[in-house]
């Protein structure tokens, strides 16, 4: 195993729940604390809130911390997760008036193009600088001098750091680790053909079409001088070759952890509990009770409409819903966060109350109302699709518009205690660089439908045929203008899949999915580390 002194790792997501990269971090944590006790420590933004996964230690490294400037504020503690790792967050508004000057520093010394920024790049810039700032402070009020030290910078919003070490702490190697690229992922979701003309697309003069010019400038700029540039799967390297000019020097997938699955006996309750509550909040929204035996499906994920295969979800269920073959009463969830107004004071009376339903409540979509009803994609495309939930159908679909940390005020119940309760689920993506849905779902024991388009998917592929959803995952060949066979293909799978035999497939998931485990991934960022170690080296000439 490779010996290092300590390893920063930054990104927006360390205590701050909002995406796959969340995920990412919180499951590789413990092996990393395994391997590196409390040289690991992770770095990310203090939001002034007081999130629940963050166990807050003012005695760690306090004498450092005492030595810091007056606008450099950080708290330390512990990541409330298995392994229970190291954490800084950090404050980085008092930074905003040094941005002009910042990005004028990163352009003159790293070509990074600021003048077109807009949205969220801002604050991103702002704390990836504070995050290079408090690596600065902490290496030398350690004299580190002479020490094997690497610092990993995930996505664009963390390229400012990056950067800012490379130049101020040029003996710290630097690791920036791409999920996505912004450029690519705009394009897929501009409805543009990213697969089948990917070689003929410039992506300066992409990023410049679609608006992401800020991003994709610090993006590709990164990439370019960070001492090693990695990315999660093959299939987003060639993205990263096309689209950044630079192929990635290694390619670092993710994985996932068994820690966060219960097991024996905890299993068995865990999944029925999550199908008594999901049921629960079925049979009060439509008005009539689902059979114990009903088949759940469900997608989940970040709210890109195509990009992650929402649109071919719903056309799958109502093939199904049309199906004259299919007899197996089925529900279908769709749990993606949207823009979310409340939960349904309504539904959640009723819940509390149990007040007996007969008939569909008004919107017998939807668990939580939505600030933009008229324009939101999922709920535009039930509609029209002619679902009503009623008596009359076999398959009922509901819409959960909120993030599932355990108090949505409707399921109270986290994402992964929902999943455990799921008879399959359907991640029919057209961009996944990764995948770490289907992952999870395996991981549960849950087997999961995905496309030949998502890294996980063609990584499956190399472990098991992929065109048989009884081996626990089955892969979809999807391209830019098959979008109906692939439609079709979902829907026979699953009901294939319902006339399977369920303890077989969720034991060949298991398997799948002990695969995927860090320790067997954990060797690839290793290598990766090496890497910048040594091109960290030649560039200080040691």
């Amino acid at each position: 195993m490779i010996k290092l002194d300590y390893i920063f790792e930054s990104s927006w997501e360390v205590c701050n729940k909002i995406g796959g990269i969340y995920t990412v971090l919180s499951s590789k944590a413990r092996t990393l604390k395994n391997d590196f006790n409390d040289s690991i420590i992770f770095i990310g933004p203090d939001l002034n809130n007081n999130p629940n996964d963050f166990i807050e230690d003012n005695t760690i490294f306090c004498d450092w911390k005492k030595s810091l400037p007056e606008n450099l504020k950080i708290r330390t503690g512990r990541w409330d997760i298995p392994g229970e790792p190291l954490v800084f967050l950090v404050s980085y508004k008092t930074f905003f008036d040094r941005r002009d000057s910042l990005y004028y520093d990163i352009w003159n010394s790293f070509r990074v193009n600021s003048s077109h920024a807009y949205g969220d790049y801002d604050n991103s810039c702002i704390f990836a600088y504070a995050v290079g700032l408090v690596i600065e402070n902490f290496y030398r009020f350690h004299k580190l001098t002479g020490k094997k030290v690497v610092a990993v910078f995930n996505e664009w919003m963390l390229g400012m750091g990056a950067l800012y070490i490379q130049k101020h702490v040029p003996a710290v190697a630097t690791l920036f680790v791409t999920h996505a690229t912004t450029t690519g992922r705009s394009i897929a979701g501009n409805h543009k053909p990213l697969y089948s003309c990917l070689k003929s697309y410039n992506g300066d003069q992409m990023a410049k079409e679609l608006n992401v010019e800020a991003k994709h400038s610090l993006e590709k700029q990164t990439a370019m001088f960070a001492d090693c540039f990695t990315t999660v799967s093959d299939i987003t390297a060639l993205e990263c070759e096309q689209l950044l000019d630079k192929a990635p020097d290694a390619v670092t997938p993710n994985g996932f952890e068994r820690d966060f699955v219960p097991v024996g006996d905890s299993y068995v309750k865990k999944r029925a509990e999550a199908r008594q509550r999901l049921m629960y909040v079925v049979e009060k929204l439509t008005g009539r009770p689902v059979d114990k035996d009903a088949f759940l499906v469900s997608t989940s994920g970040r709210y890109e409409y195509r990009n992650k295969g929402i649109d071919v979800f719903i056309d799958v269920m109502n093939t199904l819903r049309r199906s004259k073959t299919n007899r197996r009463e089925t529900v279908a969830f769709i749990m993606v966060p949207a823009w979310v107004y409340a939960a349904r004071a309504d539904l959640k009376y009723i819940l509390e109350n149990d007040y007996d339903m007969t008939a569909p409540m008004q919107m017998p979509f939807l668990t939580h109302w939505l600030n933009d009803m008229d324009g939101d994609h999922v709920m535009n495309y039930i509609f029209s699709s002619g679902f009503t939930n009623t008596a009359s159908e076999n398959l009922r679909i509901i819409f959960v518009p909120c993030y599932l940390d355990g108090n949505d005020q409707i399921f109270n119940m986290s994402y992964y205690d929902l999943l455990i309760g799921m008879d399959a689920t359907v991640f029919a993506s057209y961009y996944e660089p990764w995948g770490y849905t289907p992952l999870e779902s395996i991981a549960f024991g849950v087997p999961t439908v995905t496309t030949n388009l998502a890294g996980f998917g063609l990584w499956a592929s190399t472990l098991i045929s992929g065109n048989d959803i009884q081996e626990g995952v089955s892969v979809i060949k999807r391209t830019d203008d098959n979008y109906f066979e692939v439609v079709n293909n979902i829907a026979d799978t699953l009901s294939e899949l319902m006339n399977a035999d369920a303890q077989a497939v969720r034991n060949n998931c298991f398997h799948i999915a002990r695969q995927a485990e860090w320790d067997k991934f954990i060797t690839r960022y290793y290598a990766a580390f090496n890497i910048a170690l040594a091109n960290a080296g030649k560039r200080n000439g040691t």
